[in-house]
């Protein structure tokens, strides 16, 4: 009987030793799958070990893209003029597009921080960094550069399926603007952001990129500057056939209509002076195929 269990155990180490390492490699093999792995627009890793539960939005853009993908009740903290949704106006500000509240940022201890490549301030986000901080830095300089975006977010959020959908359908959108107005003809047009200076918009630029897509051919599109100051001359010596400005609120500006004190000036002579809120423009996120509809639109009446 002794030689009997001898034997049976000695039959049952290599079995206990096989299951064991199964059941490890099988854990090894789950926790691997859970980690995330996302790379930014400056083409840094960002690595998590689950989606992001408390994340940090140095953008207004970036909020309104959470919000989209119903990942909003994870954002902790916003940037000011960070407005839309209307839910976004309840998160705590932690700074904005020039100073960050350091010390409100630590108390928060976010998992996550969202960040604008061109719109928040490099030596804070650098030591953000610095201390361990997972930053992931978006830069969306054209309609095209949303739907990765959003699908990166939903990866990141754990809200793939979400933002997959709410991509595919920006892209189903975008397609059918494309198809309506690529083929139309050019209409030169001055874009104004500002009037005392006055400034427009370079061709490396989103709002270029809106203008393109309508057929609305950017008489400054050859300064590769995104907000270049213009003089009123160098407009008058394009003469556009629109202008288009958008000021700062969602109120049309009364400056657009100094131009018409240009009497031969054509946008003038043919009453082609539009107004798109500067919001639907100038984020990346879903209303700016909003606000490419409307200024498609309105380029096609002054056709």
């Amino acid at each position: 009987m002794p030689d009997s269990f001898a034997c049976l155990s000695a039959l049952a180490k290599p079995l206990i030793v096989f299951f064991c390492s199964a059941l490890i490699l099988t854990f090894a093999g789950n926790v691997s799958a859970q980690t995330i792995s996302v790379r930014d627009d400056e083409g840094s890793q960002i690595i998590l070990q689950k989606p992001a539960g408390k994340i940090l939005s140095l953008a207004p853009a970036l909020t309104e893209l959470l919000f989209s993908i119903d990942a909003g009740d994870r954002i902790h903290g916003v940037v000011e003029f960070s407005n839309f949704p209307e839910a976004a106006l309840a998160i705590p500000v932690v700074g904005s597009h020039d100073r960050l509240d350091m010390e409100r940022i630590l108390q928060i201890d976010p998992e996550l921080i969202l960040a604008w490549g061109s719109g928040s301030p490099r030596s804070s986000v650098a030591r953000l960094k610095e201390m361990g901080y997972q930053v992931f830095m978006a830069e969306a300089q054209s309609l095209q550069d949303i739907p990765p975006l959003l699908e990166r977010l939903g990866k990141l959020t754990g809200k793939e399926s979400t933002a997959n959908l709410v991509a595919t359908n920006f892209k189903n959108r975008y397609t059918r603007l494309q198809t309506e107005y690529s083929n139309k003809e050019k209409v030169s047009t001055f874009y104004q952001i500002w009037n005392a200076p006055v400034i427009s918009v370079g061709g490396d630029e989103l709002i270029n990129n809106i203008m393109e897509l309508c057929g609305a051919e950017n008489i400054f599109a050859d300064i590769q500057l995104k907000a270049p100051k213009i003089s009123e001359e160098s407009v008058l010596a394009r003469n556009p056939t629109a202008i288009v400005a958008s000021g700062a609120d969602e109120q049309r500006p009364q400056w657009l209509d100094d131009w018409k004190s240009w009497s031969n000036l054509t946008a003038v002579t043919e009453d082609n002076l539009f107004f798109v809120p500067p919001d639907l423009v100038m984020r990346p996120t879903l209303r700016a195929l909003d606000g490419a509809d409307m200024l498609c639109r309105q380029i096609d009446s002054a056709r």
